[in-house]
C-alpha cells in the first residue's frame, strides 16, 4: 500500500482512558478479533503496510502501548511488561473481546509472552487462540541490543536519550534493517518517538531488557509450554534477534513452527510485508 503518515494513522483511530492516562487505539474490520502489539521504540503505526489486508479477514485491534506513539508518556511511573499486559487486557475487555488471535513484534513479543504466561496460569479473562511472533528478544541470552540501546538502558540513559538525534536514530535503523526503510518511514518513526517529548521516557521504557533476564523462566516457559499454537516469522539478517535467535528457538520450543525470511532484518512487517502476510494469514485463519 502507499505510505501512510503518522497523522493519517492517528485520524483512523481514537483514544480511551486507562488508569487516568490517554491511550491511542485503532479498530477496524469484521470477523475474528486479531490483536497487533508493536515494538520498541515506535508504535502501532508499524503495522500500516499490513493493515488493509488484515482488516479484510479479521476484526483488527491495535494500540500504542503506554509511553509510545500517540498514547500518554507519563513521567515518574514504573514502566513494566506486566503493566503493558494489564493495559492490553483492559483494552480487550473494553472492546468486549474474550478470544483473539495475536501478531506481535519486538517489545510486543515480550508482552505477548506475559499474556501467554497468564493464560498458562489460568488467570487470564481472554484466550489467545493462536499467535504469530516477529523478530524480538524471546530469549535474553540471544538478544543483542545495539550500542545505543545499551547506553539508554544504563544509568546514563536519561542523558543519552537527550543527546539522541534523528541522524543517530536513522543510522541505527539502517543497521538493523536488511532491506532499507525509506526516509519518510524513518522520519515517521522519529515523529512517533518524539511525540509528547517521548525522548524523556526512553530510558525507563528500556527497563524491559533487565525484566527479560529477571523473568526468563516464566516468559521462555510460556513459549515452551504454550496452550496456543505459535508461529515464529523471523527476518534472518537481523543483528539483534535474527538467525541466532531462530536457532535458539528451534533448540528450546517443541515442534517449532518457524518461517524464515532470508535477506530481511529486524522489521519484517515494514521490510517484507508481503512475505509476512503470506506466512501469517494462513496460520491465523485456521479454525481452532
Amino acid at each position: 500500500m502507499g505510505f501512510v503518515t503518522p497523522e493519517e494513522w492517528r485520524c483512523g483511530g481514537g483514544t480511551f482512558d486507562w488508569n487516568g492516562e490517554r491511550v491511542f487505539y485503532r479498530a477496524e474490520g469484521r470477523g475474528e478479533p486479531l490483536l497487533l502489539i508493536h515494538g520498541f521504540p515506535t508504535a502501532s503505526w508499524d503495522w500500516y503496510q499490513l493493515w488493509p489486508d488484515l482488516v479484510q479477514h479479521f476484526s483488527v485491534l491495535t494500540l500504542d502501548l503506554i509511553g509510545f506513539g500517540f498514547s500518554a508518556k507519563p513521567r515518574g511511573i514504573r514502566y513494566s511488561i506486566g503493566g503493558q499486559a494489564d493495559l492490553v487486557q483492559a483494552f480487550l475487555a473494553w472492546q468486549e473481546v474474550t478470544r483473539y488471535r495475536l501478531l506481535a513484534h519486538d517489545y510486543g513479543d515480550t508482552v505477548a509472552q506475559e499474556l501467554l504466561a497468564r493464560q498458562r496460569d489460568g488467570v487470564s479473562a481472554q484466550v489467545i487462540e493462536a499467535a504469530c511472533l516477529l523478530n524480538g528478544g524471546l530469549f535474553p541470552e540471544t538478544h543483542r541490543p545495539v550500542l545505543t540501546q545499551k547506553l539508554l538502558a544504563s544509568p546514563l540513559g536519561g542523558l543519552v536519550a537527550r543527546l539522541t538525534s534523528y541522524s543517530t536514530f536513522a543510522r541505527n535503523f539502517r543497521r538493523i534493517c536488511a532491506r532499507p526503510l525509506s526516509d519518510e518511514e524513518l522520519r515517521a518513526m522519529w515523529r512517533l518517538v518524539t511525540e509528547s517529548d517521548g525522548i524523556g521516557v526512553m530510558h525507563p521504557l528500556l527497563g524491559y531488557i533487565a525484566e527479560r533476564r529477571l523473568h526468563r523462566e516464566r516468559w521462555v516457559g510460556a513459549l515452551v509450554h504454550s496452550k496456543a499454537p505459535i508461529r515464529l516469522i523471523a527476518g534472518l539478517d537481523d543483528p539483534i534477534s535474527g538467525a541466532h535467535m531462530v536457532a535458539r528457538y528451534r533448540e528450546l520450543v517443541p515442534d517449532p513452527d518457524v518461517v524464515e525470511l532470508p535477506g530481511v532484518g529486524h522489521y519484517p512487517q515494514l521490510e517484507a510485508p508481503r512475505d509476512v502476510l503470506a506466512a501469517a494469514l494462513p496460520f491465523l485463519q485456521l479454525e481452532r
